[in-house]
């Protein structure tokens, strides 16, 4: 009796929930026909399996409230979603999907545009799907009436979760998610492999290339698989090619009908199986992980940067989900992206000159407990001592880390090399590991961060020698120096130029260089790197007290000599600057008519030599480099102590790092050109093609005008191209903002990216990403957004308003 029991507490139960008010739709008991279809929005509606237990349907995502996804998932839990449509990427409020004829389903955004269908996955060919179904079993399927053939079901195209009745054939695979609210794919796979066992696997999110397994299951048996099988009864298991099976459920555990399953590879690699009751559905969902450590289960070389990225070390939490953690002296790439690996904290410098720097107490050992970075290894050193395995490490430039221990399979001295890979932390790690950072405390002084530290502790066998013999001998001579360099200091110090001390005074937390230390700096003003509205850029290198730096000297040529008190304002104003998407200033120099700033030098140079060149940069990159330089301009006009406005956005002022972050150059100038002498002729302030309609209108200035001129440098980014650019053949196209608009109002963004197939899968972004640009370039200022609601809309965070009204070309075709 107990089995038509438990179905009636389900019916009664499905009963309750039914008569609750619900966004879900009412229960569909019946087939979908051709062309009915469901809207995104608030509340909205969705197809029902028979039994009420799986809908189909837009699921409205968390935080962002205006964004939805087209999926699959248990009507009674509604946050958890089996399945997803479009690669996982959201759709706009608005959005429709439709069942036709001839493609299946269709995704189509508000204003029509087609993201996705099941057209090119359809069996049989087009013109065959008579109705669609919602299975009890949480599978979507489009069938033809003969035979009710099904043509497209959602079980042959998992994302990241199998159901019961489910099953994978050869190279059959579930991939995670990139993280728990996005649900693009992300670094980690599930997938019967060809050799016939299922495989954990990472992945490289540029590149796809699969590495080798860091959990395997049936090992014992490799070659032997024949399928994956999820049956709809609850068992899961292995189906060998003599007929035999291997259990997957996890040890001692039945499945029961009156249970609901799925198994769910998560966003930080772990395998996960739950089950919920379907009588007690407010007892939640009970889950089993695998691997039980994911940290320590590793089992080839070939892992790439490990689970949590590179410098990253992977530690158990206390729910045996994995949690990363940089390691000391390191922090991360991106602070949003938790696997994404870190970057050292210090100035990674070449070989030239290292040991001797490293034994004037540069670099320093940390000890990191239970800690190993494995398959890091490029050198062992036959070491019995600790202090000559950290002393080796010391001395080699290459030496990112070291791990010591007296006895078994490692024994020895091992090197290790930047950057490290497959970090892990456990109790079961049982050696002496250092890394290496550089031996330093933070300062103030923008030109010299690192200070070096107090050393402590012992001193290596190595040094002692060179502090033993002849201690009288060597203190006399350092006093005979050092009363040399006191009469030669004080000698110098009087001969000093008397501005220099006066600016010290005057100029706050700015470092000053006489001009002397800049010639010398430059090797007399030698390398050029560049030049623009306020004269010419120039390579150098200087120190402070601390390691030497590479800078960028800018002489300034169109300043005014009467402008002194408002060159000290915008210094002083400069200098207090500090943000990721700004590029820094180290220091300034003011002496008699010479007038130069310091700042930091980008490898990378210009967005305009990246973004123009011979190569097209790639999508994802442009999207990084355009929600940088959104939110160093956010900074600069709210978020700084004194509100800036560039008034030269363009992509020769924006620098890339090391790491191809955007990072804003030039801000804060504009005010001390004198008018008539930019090089555009006039008295605006700008440059052709950036320049906002208010400047020629005798309009007040706000930051609005930096708004318009983010907005032409977003199409740029998008396009890849100029935004004036007269000698193409396609007349319409010359101007970049009308060409904008004429392909954004005929639905033709393809055109924009020039068949750029990685912006045209990421059809969402890319259509909102226009539309921004398209509301940053209105002619009245009113109507463009802020530099905080850009942000927000680029991220997705903020809804985008559709039907901008044309912008104007005033300020790009005026010839002047």
């Amino acid at each position: 009796m107990a089995w038509p029991l438990s179905c009636t507490l389900s019916l009664l139960t499905l009963i309750l929930l039914q008569s609750t008010p619900s966004p879900v739709a009412a229960q569909n008991s019946g087939n979908i026909s051709v062309g009915q279809s469901l809207t995104a929005n608030i509340n909205g509606s969705s197809w029902l399996s028979p039994s009420g237990d799986f809908a189909f349907g837009f699921h409205q995502l968390p935080i962002t409230g205006n964004l939805f996804l087209l999926a699959i998932w248990y009507a009674n839990f509604p946050d958890t979603i089996v399945w997803h449509a479009n690669d996982g990427n959201p759709v706009p409020q608005g959005s429709s999907v439709k069942i036709t004829a001839n493609e299946g389903l269709v995704l189509t955004d508000p204003q029509g545009t087609n993201l996705w269908s099941t057209t090119s996955e359809l069996i049989g060919g087009g013109g065959s799907v008579s109705f669609g179904f919602m299975n009890d079993t949480g599978n979507f399927a489009l069938k033809r009436n003969s035979n009710n053939v099904t043509v497209w079901q959602s079980f042959d195209h998992p994302t990241d979760t199998l159901l019961p009745g489910q099953s994978l054939g050869i190279d059959g695979m579930i991939n995670s998610r990139l993280s728990e609210t996005n649900y693009t794919m992300g670094r980690f796979q599930y997938h019967l492999t060809s050799d016939g066992n299922m495989a954990l696997n990472t992945r490289d999110l540029s590149t796809g290339y699969i590495y080798s397994a860091y959990h395997i299951s049936d090992p014992a048996n490799p070659g032997q698989t024949q399928r994956y099988v999820y049956n709809e009864t609850g068992y899961m298991y292995i189906l060998r090619k003599d007929g035999s099976m291997y259990n997957m459920l996890p040890d001692g555990y039945t499945p029961s009908q009156d249970q609901y399953q799925r198994l769910i590879l998560s966003s930080d690699g772990i395998l996960i199986w739950y089950s919920a009751s379907k009588t007690s559905i407010s007892d939640g969902w009970v889950n089993r992980l695998a691997p039980e450590n994911i940290c320590i289960r590793l089992a080839a070389p070939n892992l790439g940067v490990g689970i949590c990225g590179s410098n990253n070390i992977c530690n158990l939490g206390d729910n045996n989900r994995p949690v990363c953690a940089c390691a000391q002296g390191y922090s991360l790439i991106d602070p949003n992206v938790q696997y994404g690996g870190c970057k050292p904290d210090f100035k990674l410098e070449n070989c030239e000159d290292y040991a001797a720097r490293s034994m004037k107490g540069e670099y320093s050992l940390v000890q990191l407990q239970n800690t190993d970075f494995i398959y890091n290894d490029f050198e062992r050193v036959d070491s019995r001592s600790e202090a000559d395995c950290k002393y080796s490490c010391l001395k080699d430039c290459f030496c990112a880390a070291a791990s010591f221990q007296l006895s078994g399979d490692n024994s020895g001295c091992w090197k290790k090399k930047a950057p490290l890979f497959n970090g892990r932390k456990d109790s079961t790690i049982n050696q002496n590991f250092w890394i290496k950072v550089e031996k330093v405390n933070m300062s103030n002084d923008p030109l010299n961060p690192f200070v070096t530290a107090t050393a402590k502790g012992k001193m290596t066998t190595p040094i002692k020698v060179l502090f033993g013999g002849s201690v009288s001998v060597n203190l006399l001579l350092l006093v005979a120096i050092g009363f040399g360099l006191y009469f030669i200091y004080h000698k110098k110090l009087k001969e000093s130029n008397k501005g220099q001390m006066k600016a010290l005074s005057e100029y706050n937390h700015v470092h000053y260089f006489s001009y002397q230390e800049l010639n010398e700096a430059t090797n007399g003003f030698k390398e050029e790197l560049g030049r623009g509205a306020f004269g010419v850029v120039y390579k150098g290198m200087v120190n402070g007290g601390g390691p030497s730096i590479y800078v960028a000297v800018k002489k300034l040529d169109r300043i005014s000599s009467d402008t002194d008190e408002e060159f000290k304002t915008e210094v002083n104003v400069i200098g207090q600057t500090h943000h990721k998407n700004l590029v820094q200033l180290v220091g300034f120099c003011k002496e008699g008519d010479q007038r130069l700033l310091v700042y930091e030098y980008m490898s990378n140079g210009s967005l305009a030599d990246y973004l123009f060149g011979d190569m097209r940069p790639s999508w994802i990159d442009r999207v990084q480099i355009a929600q940088g330089t959104a939110t160093g301009l956010l900074y600069l006009h709210e978020e700084c102590s004194t509100q800036i406005i560039h008034c030269d956005i363009k992509p020769q002022n924006i620098l890339l790092d090391e790491y191809h972050n955007a990072r804003i150059s030039d801000f804060g100038l504009a005010k001390l050109l004198v008018l008539n002498q930019t090089h555009t002729n006039t008295a605006i302030r700008g440059t052709k093609g950036y320049v906002a309609p208010e400047w020629f209108r005798n309009k007040p200035v706000t930051v609005k005008v930096d708004v318009y001129s983010f907005g032409v440098l977003l199409l740029e980014i998008i396009c890849c191209r100029k935004s004036v650019c007269m000698e193409l053949v396609e007349e319409e196209a010359a101007i970049l903002t009308d060409w904008a608009f004429d392909c954004y109002l005929s639905n033709k963004l393809d055109l924009l990216v020039n068949d750029d197939m990685e912006a045209l899968k990421d059809m969402i972004r890319l259509k909102r990403f226009v539309l921004v640009a398209l509301w940053c370039i209105q002619e009245d200022p009113s109507l463009r957004p802020t530099m905080r609601t850009v942000t927000q809309m680029l991220d997705g965070l903020a809804e985008v308003p559709n039907n901008p009204p044309c912008p104007s070309s005033f300020s790009v075709t005026t010839q002047y």
